[in-house]
Formats: structure tokens, sequence, C-alpha cells
């Protein structure tokens, strides 16, 4: 309110006995006001006040003893301020409106926002501007999703709030997806941040999360068990070339996703998470099944690497069964314990993994030491001879047996640098995801790239590849030697050549314990990497698949959605992991199991590296990582170098791992969840949108590529589904269709603004959740012609601009004021100015609905009382509250607010609305093609008859036709339909047009324009002028006489309608155009009456008179 209204205010809250306070920044003690005299004292000095604060408290008095009683508080207020000197508004928004500030409370339900929601905001604050103002300074909790916080959250003030002052309120865009105040769904999984850590919530660093969690991971069974069988098979040199293949996969991909996670907040769901949110949920719902399955697989995989050293161990001394089962006896058990750990918690998981890491390091630095304590005579039969060149030197060459190649080896060992997303994969549980993802991953890389380089280098420079582990073998003087390293140490291993031996680099997968200094620690060792490497990937592949099923992509996997226990943990999925793990387990063999997750590892390397790269592709303005050490075109070459070592080490397995990602792909995209996570790829098809509209600008317009792109006056979509649905029909998935809803403004525009407002994004989300090919637009206007106007200027984008108006007959044009008729046909008028092609719809029960839908909601929210009709058990109602096809079948008798009567001729109107929507049964779409417009007329009804709700109907064509050329008339128009190439089913020729309409039919027509005409030819000259000039929108006689012939052929029509086409399923007539003034705007709504009354469903065409139909090739 105004400083005047305050202050008014005030001085009759002390005729109340209201005790008021100034509280100022002055160094004044607090005067008590109790008078009205002090009152207008404290008005005067008000304004050199800054700030004014106001105190209230209620005085109760005693009535009969006089006595004060007791001081309430009653409310504190801010007083708008005025400068001292000049008395200027320093926050004029108020001052604009003569209004009280904009309220705000807890709930502020009001407003469109949820009572669980607070406002963080007063009516104005002192800010840093100086001034007392409702603008914000930029906080980071402006930014928040809607839902991220609990309790209050702070919301800036809307632009409205600051400008017109009204609430804009927040949309729905459906019942289970609410916008938040930063246009973004609030049951987007995202949208709610972790909670904040409490007692016992386990939230991770970057050494204890993510370093010591990937070279775990890294550091799996291929350390100790595989690595010597993979240098021994490629040699020194092509191991090494393995080795640094499987880093540059890894450290690409490494590259990629720290670009990735440092582009905003990262949840929990590693691979998954990164990959959806880039790509969207097509990607991502396709390879998060399959990375969460690849880490499950890859359980079993070190598990059955550490089964087969328990195996080797026992086999000195004591086999259950035989080596095979035995490993899957070992391995089931040893899966057993793992989930065990892993379903205790992260943080008993936590702990167990840096106990493995201690053991792991110390078992790698026995390695290192062993290879420099001398070899003992054992060791030097069994192939071990400490550092020798001419050790390293034969074995730098490769050599493959058993049928191995230098791709099949490198599948075997790649899984061994699979580990990199074991951090990423918990992403949930870090303190700081974007720090510490690329900062512990890359070390954990560098880290266990020299590792594996080192250890398998050490032990290729001192262990030959053959041994027969004979202590006899040795070399005695005077024979002769194969000239292998060996016998430069006084060993001849040449019996390897003709049997299998079992020892050296080929042959025995537990060198590394014969060259460490001490054996045991080797086991240890090889226990610790393969068990943390069981662990990580039993813990991440839970993680990975909870975190897609709260994401509700695929709704049958809703059940492995659900947390439990503080941590939310994902009992269920640890099960699921458990029984895959175990199935694979009982294959029972490292080699094969190891090649089957390469691929699915690989594929997701690659979709990670394409995110990176395509995020980049796409320049979106949101694509801002923190994380500048990536490049684009990297990102790309790594994608392509994943999918290249695919299909290299296993070429059926690529199609089937790719296979199946297309299919899961295909379910997702047909499904089409429910999320909106800005992903690239909606930048890019924005992007692409952009482009090709530009390059469609440039294109010359042809006959040929001609197609009908509509603007449909259908107001709020719902509101006339048969015209939305015909002219979805016409346009379909290949034109443009522009539905328009015009907002009449009379007075002030705020009320219609914010309903405009409030409308874009419902009626949009409506047309998509009713799959109608179809965009909303909304205009304010002081009148219906004005607001067809601007659409009929503006609406389009380049050569994407609609070339049809759309628009409902007006059914009650005889009942609408003149203003009324002259707007509506001035629409038509503007339609054909702008070169237009116009069609006007008629059903006989009318079009608008809308009053029906307002009866439904009322009768739904409210129980009427008194007399009202009810509709019978069971008889169905189609209310169109949400959806147009939806049918509601009561249970039970149902109140509406109107009469049993009253809700039939609803149903009737509900039922006619709705025939586009069925699939049209056998009949014929009749086309009086009388006029040339330019082929429109014929086309559209065309285009029907390719859809296939009218698939089974048939073109009848009627022209008119001369007496004595009717058969010729029949033959040209038969040449043209051929030369266009439409099918049809029948030509008509109707010679009988001019013949004068029946007297019946003449006085129908009479009747219905005869509280429109003047009837200034019985009237006195003067009497007649006067009537003229009061009512100069009235028929005259003489106009009535000018266009009587043209009357007439309206007339006749009808009857020719009524003759031939009354069992028609739809009706296309050329449309009669009227001049600009000349004819009477109620003269030619007649016309058009007249000549489509009690009639089926019939369409007035008239085309802007340009070809677009044309028979040239």
């Amino acid at each position: 309110m105004s400083v005047r209204g305050q202050f008014f205010f005030i001085h009759q809250l002390y005729k109340k006995n209201v005790v008021i306070y100034w509280l100022t920044n002055q160094n004044s003690s607090n005067a008590s006001l109790t008078g009205e005299q002090k009152g207008q004292a404290a008005s005067r000095n008000a304004l050199s006040m800054f700030p004014i604060f106001v105190a209230i408290q209620k005085v109760f008095v005693d009535p009969l003893a006089g006595k004060q009683l007791e001081k309430k508080p009653v409310c504190i207020f801010q007083m708008e301020h005025y400068a001292s000197v000049r008395g200027e508004h320093v926050n004029p928004v108020f001052e604009a409106s003569k209004d009280d500030p904009p309220h705000y409370d807890d709930g502020f339900s009001g407003n469109g926002y949820s009572n669980a929601e607070h406002r963080d905001l007063r009516p104005s604050v002192v800010s840093a501007f100086g001034h007392n103002t409702l603008d914000r300074a930029p906080n980071i909790d402006f930014y928040r999703n809607a839902g991220s916080v609990s309790g209050h959250r702070a919301i800036r003030p809307s632009l409205q709030e600051l400008h017109d002052m009204f609430q804009k309120v927040s949309v729905n865009l459906s019942p289970a997806t609410e916008l938040g105040a930063d246009g973004m769904p609030t049951d987007d999984a995202e949208s709610v941040l972790p909670p904040e850590e409490k007692g016992g919530f386990v939230k991770f660093g970057w050494i204890k999360g993510v370093l010591v969690r990937c070279m775990l991971n890294i550091w799996g069974v291929m350390l100790f068990i595989r690595l010597s069988w993979v240098f021994g098979q490629a040699g020194a040199g092509l191991g090494v070339v393995i080795v640094l293949l499987s880093i540059v996969v890894t450290s690409v991909t490494c590259l990629s996703m720290s670009a990735i996670c440092t582009n905003g907040v990262v949840r929990g769901g590693g691979a998954y998470y990164l990959i959806s949110r880039s790509l969207g949920p097509e990607f991502g719902g396709s390879i998060g099944l399959i990375f969460a399955f690849a880490n499950a697989v890859a359980v079993a995989m070190y598990v059955v690497g550490f089964a087969e050293t328990v195996v080797d161990l026992l086999e000195n001394n004591a086999i259950m069964v035989d080596q095979q089962n035995d490993i899957r006896i070992v391995g089931c058990i040893t899966v057993v314990l793992l989930l065990g750990i892993s379903v205790a918690g992260m943080e008993w998981e936590a702990k167990a993994q840096i106990f493995l890491l201690i053991i792991l390091l110390v078992a790698i630095a026995n390695v290192f030491i062993g290879t420099v304590i001398p070899a003992t005579k054992d060791k030097n039969s069994k192939g071990f001879f400490n550092y020798h060149e001419s050790i390293i030197s034969e074995n730098f060459l490769p050599e493959f047996r058993d049928g191995e190649t230098f791709f099949s080896v490198f599948a075997i060992f790649f899984p061994a640098a699979t580990g990199i997303l074991a951090g990423a994969n918990i992403s949930g549980d870090l303190k700081d995801p974007q720090a510490a993802l690329p900062k512990g991953t890359l070390l954990a890389i560098f880290i266990t790239g020299i590792t594996y380089l080192g250890v398998a280098l050490c032990v290729t420079a001192t262990v030959v590849r053959d041994a027969t582990g004979n202590l006899n073998d040795t070399i005695v003087e005077g024979m002769s030697c194969n000239f292998s390293a060996a016998c430069d140490f006084g060993y001849d291993f040449s019996a390897c050549a003709t049997k299998k031996c079992s020892f050296g680099l080929m042959n025995n997968f537990q060198v590394m314990t014969m060259v460490s200094g001490f054996g045991p620690l080797i086991i240890a060792g090889t226990f610790s990497a393969t068990l943390s490497s069981a662990l990580a990937s039993l813990v991440s592949a839970p993680k990975v698949f909870q975190a897609l099923c709260k994401d509700n992509i695929y709704q049958g996997l809703k059940f492995f959605a659900k947390g439990h226990g503080k941590n939310n943990e994902p009992i269920r999925g640890y099960v699921l992991t458990f029984i895959i793990a175990v199935a694979f387990i009982l294959i029972a063999e490292l080699n094969t199991i190891a090649p089957i997750i390469s691929n699915f590892f690989l594929a997701s390397y690659a979709l990670i590296n394409f995110s990176c790269f395509h995020a980049s592709y796409a320049k979106s303005p949101g694509w801002r990582p923190a994380y500048k050490y990536y490049n684009m075109w990297l990102s790309l070459f790594g994608a392509l170098l994943c999918c290249v070592v695919m299909f290299v080490i296993n070429w059926w397995a690529a199609l089937l791992t790719y296979g199946i990602e297309l299919l899961l792909y295909i379910y997702v995209t047909v499904k089409k969840p429910d999320v909106n996570w800005g992903s690239s790829t909606q930048a890019v098809t924005f992007i692409s949108a952009v482009n090709n509209t530009l390059v469609l600008s440039g294109v010359d317009e042809h006959v040929k590529n001609f197609r009908p792109q509509c603007i449909v006056l259908t107001g709020a979509p719902k509101t006339r589904p048969a015209l939305l649905d015909l002219a979805h029909s016409l346009t379909k998935n290949y034109g443009l269709c522009i539905t328009c809803e015009i907002f009449i403004v009379r007075g002030s525009r705020t009320d219609k603004l914010q309903e405009l407002n409030t409308n874009l994004e419902s009626h949009q989300a409506w047309l998509r959740s009713n799959k109608r090919k179809a965009f909303y637009a909304a205009v304010a206007s002081d009148s219906l012609r004005n607001g067809s106007l601007s659409f009929l200027q503006a609406a389009g984008l380049g050569r994407l601009k609609p070339n049809t108006l759309m628009i409902g007959f007006k059914r009650d044009w005889r009942a609408a004021g003149a203003a009324a008729i002259q707007g509506y046909v001035g629409i038509l008028h503007d339609a054909f100015d702008f070169e237009y092609g116009t069609v006007v719809l008629r059903i006989s029960q009318g079009l608008d609905i809308s009053h029906v839908i307002k009866q439904h909601i009322f009768s739904t929210t409210h129980k009427q009382s008194g007399t009202v009709g009810t509709v019978p058990k069971g008889e169905p109602f189609r209310p169109f509250l949400e959806g147009l096809t939806c049918t509601f079948l009561l249970s039970g008798p149902a109140t509406l607010p109107q009469s049993a009567e009253m809700a039939k001729v609803n149903q009737r109107l509900v039922d006619a609305s709705t025939q586009f929507q069925k699939k049209i049964g056998k009949g014929t779409i009749d086309v009086w093609w009388l006029f040339d417009d330019g082929g429109l007329t014929l086309l559209l009804p065309y285009i029907l008859t390719t859809r296939k709700k009218w698939k089974d109907c048939k073109l009848r064509v009627f022209i008119a036709g001369q007496p004595g050329r009717i058969q010729q008339d029949k033959e040209e128009m038969e040449s043209l339909l051929k030369k266009f190439r439409i099918k049809y089913a029948e030509i008509s020729v109707v010679s009988d047009v001019s013949v004068r309409p029946s007297s019946e039919s003449m006085k129908v027509f009479e009747d219905m324009i005869e509280p429109f005409r003047l009837h200034e030819g019985t009237k006195e000259m003067a009497q007649a002028e006067s009537l003229r000039k009061d009512s100069p929108w009235k028929i005259s006689d003489a106009e009535l006489e000018t266009f009587e012939e043209k009357t007439n052929l309206q007339i006749r029509l009808n009857e020719l309608l009524q003759e031939s086409s009354r069992a028609a399923k739809l009706i296309i007539v050329s449309m009669p155009i009227a001049r600009k003034e000349s004819v009477p705007d109620h003269l030619y709504m007649a016309w058009l009456d007249i000549l489509t009354k009690n009639l089926p469903p019939t369409l007035l065409i008239r085309g802007n008179h340009k070809s677009v139909l044309t028979f040239y090739s």
C-alpha cells in the first residue's frame, strides 16, 4: 500500500487501543504513542526514519474495571521507505500498483507451491544495493531443483512478482510429474540431493573412495595369475603394447568421464548415470543393464581366479573331487562370504578394502624383492635365473601357442584394466565426486599401469618360457643344448619341445609365487587382489542396477530400486548379483569368462567417450565441465578405438553386445520414460532443427512439395477435439499443425496473461500425452479477430510457415451480436487477404465441449444438493478430463449438475466430437469440387484416405456440369484425376445446379435472415435512412437482390447435398467467397449455414488459388 494508506492504517489502530512502537535506526528511545495527536506527529516525522519497523501490540482492557489487562503482540511489519529529501519511492513495484506488497506464507499454496515448500523471502529487504528491493543477489540455492532440499528453501522472486505483481502458477505436466521453480520435474531422480551427513552415514574422500577402490579393482586376478602368461605368449615387446593399449583406452575414457562428472552434481550410478545424463535414457538405459551385468560377471571372474589359487595349493595336499569341481566349490563358498561383507554395509566393505590393499602392496613389493634375491637350485629348475640379458632377449618376441593371437591374449588381459569405474560406481557415496573422480581415477591408472609394466618386465627378464622343474635337467659336459637362455645357466629344457612342461612363463600360472622373496605373501597378495576386486564388483553392480531401477526406465525392475538401512543398501540387488555370479562361477574357466566381460566393459567405455564427444559437439551452453583437460576429438578416437578393439577381440561377441544394446535402446525409445535430463541428444536435436530450418528457408517452394500446414483455432486443444483430430489427420508427422487459443482481454491484462502463461506448458503436455503431433500457441488480444490476425501474420518460422487456416463453424451466429459476426467473418477475410487456404468444419451437434468438461470437473469435485439428474449405473460417459479417448464407466449412480435430458445431449455432443478418433468404417468421402481453388479441395480429402483411420473410405467426386456436356465433363475430370494420380470410386456430374430451389428451402432461408433485414423498401425514405444509419450491418433489399443468384446457388446446393451425400462419412464442399465491403456479414453467414445445414460432418474448403497439385514429374 502507499505511505498515505499505511499511516491511515496505523491511525485507525490508535482508536482501537493498539499500542504502536516505532523502531528506527536512530539513537532514540522507543516512544509509546497512544493517542491520535501523537500518531499524527509521528506521521510527520516518519519519513526521516530508515528503516521503519512497526511493532503492534493489542491492549486488552477490562470493560468493567477499565484496567489494562495485558499486551499481546499482533504483528510486526516494515514500512515502505521514501527518501528523506525528495520523497521518491525506491521500491517502485509497490507504488505502481498502489496495493499491498505480495504476501508470502509458509504454505504459499495459493500460488502453486506445495505446503512443504517455504520461501525464504519477505515483502522487501535492505540489500547490498542500498535500498529496499525484492530482487535477490545470486545464490546457489536458487539453482537447485525443486524438491532437492527439505524444510525452508530459497526461491528467487519471479519476474511477475517484480514486474506485474502476480504470481505465476506452477504447471502440472501430468499427475506424476510436477515442475519446480526452475522448470525441472520434481520427481526426477536427481532432483533430490543426497541428504546431509548424519551420524553413521558413510561418505568417502578421493583416496579411500576412489584411489584405493580403483587400484584394488585394477590390481585384480591378472596381476599374479595371468600377467606372466600374457607376456609369455606376447613377449615383452607386444606385452608392453597390450598393457599400453589398455592404458590408452582407460586413460582416454577417464578423461571423458572426468569432463562429464565435473559438468554438474554427480549422483550414484557410475557409468549408467554418466551416460544416461549425457546421451539420454535410451543410451543410458541400454548400457546400464549391460554394465551392471558385466560387473556381476566380473565377480565370478575374480572369484574363479581366487579359487584357482586355492585349488593349486590343495593339489599338493588334498583334492576334494577334481580340479574343475574344486574351483566351483571354493568359488561358491567364497562368493557367499563376500556377499555377507557387502550386505553388512559400505563401512565394513571399506575397512576390508584397506586391509586387502596393505596385503596387496606388500605382495607387489615382495615380487620386486624376490627378483634380486639369488635364485636357488629349485627355482632354477623351474626357469627362474634372476636378471639376464639373454632371458629378456629371448622373451622379447611373441610366441603364441594353442591358437592364441595378439587380440585373444589382449581380450584375456583387458579386464585387468577395467576397474577404472570402481570409484564412479559408488559416486553417490563420495563426499565430493566432482573433485574425487578425476583425481583418484587418473592417479590409479598411472600407479597400476606402472605396476603392471614393472612386474611384467621384471618377471619376463628373469624367467624363461619353458622349464621342466627337474633338478636333473642340467647340462653335462659334452652334451649339446638347444641354444635357449637356460643353456647359459647350465639347464637343458629341450624336453619341453616334445611334451608339455609344468613350469615357465607359458605353463605355470603361479610364477609370481616362485619368483617372490616369500611365496606365502604372493598367495596372500593373490587372495587380496582377487577378493578386493570381487568385493568392489559385488558392491558396484547392485549400486548401478539400483540407480537404473530408481529412474524407472524399465518399469518391471522397480522392485530392485528399494534400499535398506541408513546407507540405502540395495539388498535385493546384492542377491541378484550373487545369483549371476554363481551361475558364471560354475563355468570354472578364467580364460572363458574374461572375454565375455571384455566386450561389455568396452561397450560402456565407448559410450562414455562418445557421451563426452557428443556433449562437446552439441555446443550446448549447459556443457561447462570444470575439468578442462579433455578433447572432443580424443574422446571420439577413444570411442572408435573401443569399438574396433571389441570387434578384433571377438567379432561375434561384439555383434551380440551391440545387438542387445540396440534391442534395449528400441525398447526404451518406444516406452518413452517420463524423464528429462537435458541430454546432449536433445541439444543436437535442437541444433539439427535450427540448421534444417535455415537450410529450408533457402529452398524455393515447389508444388510437388506442398503439404497442408495448419493454424487451427481450437481454443484450448481439448475443447474442440473434432477440429483438432481432423487437422491432425491432415498433418500427422508430415506437416505443421499449430493449435491456437486467443485470450480476450477486457481492461487489465494481468489475469489473462497469468492464465496464458499457465496454459502454455500444460496444453503442450496434453498434446504430447494424447499423441497429437501439434504445437500449442496462445495470444492475448482485445478481440478474436485481432488475435487470429497475429497468428496469420507471425506464426511459423521460415518455410515452416502455416498455409491453411482451420476454424469451426459458428453455430450460434444468429444469437451472437453484430460485432461477433463481424469478427468471425473478418477472420475469413483476413485469411483470404494473406493467401491462406481456408477450411471451416461443421458438425450438426457442435464442436465446443468445454462446458461438458467443466461440468464433469464440477461433478467430480462437488456433491450437488437439490434436484439433479443422474447417469444410470453402467452408463458410459466421456468427460475428456485427461484424454479424449478414454471412457469412464460409472460403477454407481453419479450426480451431475444438469438434468438427465441435458446429460444425454452432452453425451451426443461428446460422441460427435470424438468420431474422428475412431477408425472410420466403410463409406465415402464426397468431394463437391465446384470451383477450382488450386486443388486444395481435392488434395485434403485425398490425404485423409491415405490415413489408417480413413483407409476404408472411397472418394466420390461431384462437379457441376452443363446439361449438354455431362459425359464430356465427366471424361475431362477422369483424365485430370488420372493425371493427378488420385484414386476415386465415382465421378458424378451435377447438371441441375442452376435450378431454382424449392419454396420450402427458400422459406427456411428467408426465416434465417429475417431478423437481420432492413426492409427499407417498405418504409419511407427518411425512416429507411435512419435504419440504415442505426444498423449498417443489416441486409438491405438492394443487397439481397444483387446477390440473389448466389443465394439461390447455396440453397440449391444444400438440396443436392441432401439428395446425394446424406450417407457420406464426410462431405467436402467448395467454400463460397464473399467479396469484401459488398456482401453483408450476416448474409455470408447465412450462405454458409444454409449450405451445410442438416448434413453429416462437412468441410468447407477454399484454397488460395495457387496450384497445390501437379501432374508433372
